[in-house]
């Protein structure tokens, strides 16, 4: 009896290039990204799809990032030229944490903080959101584009705290648990869904992948958010 092979919606999470200021915490601040690092550009060019449905958040850093990735290809892509910023995708507001000084804050919360994070995944940022919330709000969305485009590439540049989510998600982790995963600036992260609704299944076929040589560049820059 022949068991028929369901369709594969593959999901190619990017996170964004580095943001210069790696003193100070960003979350949700529209902050731009350096994607002038060419090499890694063209690697993830290569690496990457053709036509891909192609998603950003509305957070300038993603779509700056995916307009380098693009420019770098050699060959015509004209899915990739309709990008859509998707708003459940934006990193973890992280309220009045913003703009504070990153070792600073560490150093005082260092009893409270995640060891991954900037604190557990429950814990709200005084007039900003909690990783669970986060959480609660990238994957319905992640739900939904897979529906709306299932049985097709996705590329969807967007942020560590979203990625960390998608991957809890496939994995059905708890969000303390997700919240381990490092995503470095740029490295793409594949997840395939193998068909579709509550009966579907999460396949993960890479973390962290840096397709590009000489590492030093991003390592340098990868921070959090």
């Amino acid at each position: 009896m022949n068991q028929e092979i369901p369709k594969v919606t593959r999901w190619w999470w990017v996170r964004h290039a580095p943001v210069p200021d790696v003193v100070n915490i960003y979350g949700q601040n529209d902050v731009d990204s350096d994607v002038s690092d060419r090499n890694v550009f063209e690697a993830l060019a290569r690496e990457l799809p053709r036509g891909a449905a192609w998603f950003t958040s509305n957070l300038k850093r993603t779509q700056q990032t995916a307009e380098a990735i693009i420019g770098a290809m050699t060959d015509a892509d004209p899915a990739s030229g309709n990008r859509v910023p998707v708003s459940a995708f934006a990193e973890q507001h992280l309220g009045q944490w913003q703009g504070l000084n990153r070792a600073e804050f560490f150093a005082a919360r260092a009893h409270l903080s995640h060891p991954f994070w900037f604190g557990p995944a429950a814990e709200r940022a005084p007039g900003g959101e909690s990783f669970d919330d986060l959480y609660a709000r990238v994957t319905p969305a992640i739900e939904r584009l897979s529906v709306e485009n299932f049985g097709r590439d996705i590329v969807a540049v967007t942020h560590g705290g979203t990625i960390k989510a998608a991957i809890g998600h496939a994995l059905q982790l708890s969000t303390d648990a997700a919240l381990a995963f490092a995503i470095d600036n740029c490295s793409i992260t594949r997840l395939d869904q193998l068909g579709s609704g509550p009966d579907s299944l999460w396949r993960v076929a890479s973390i962290n992948h840096r397709p590009w040589t000489g590492m030093e560049s991003i390592r340098a820059a990868s921070v959090m958010a």
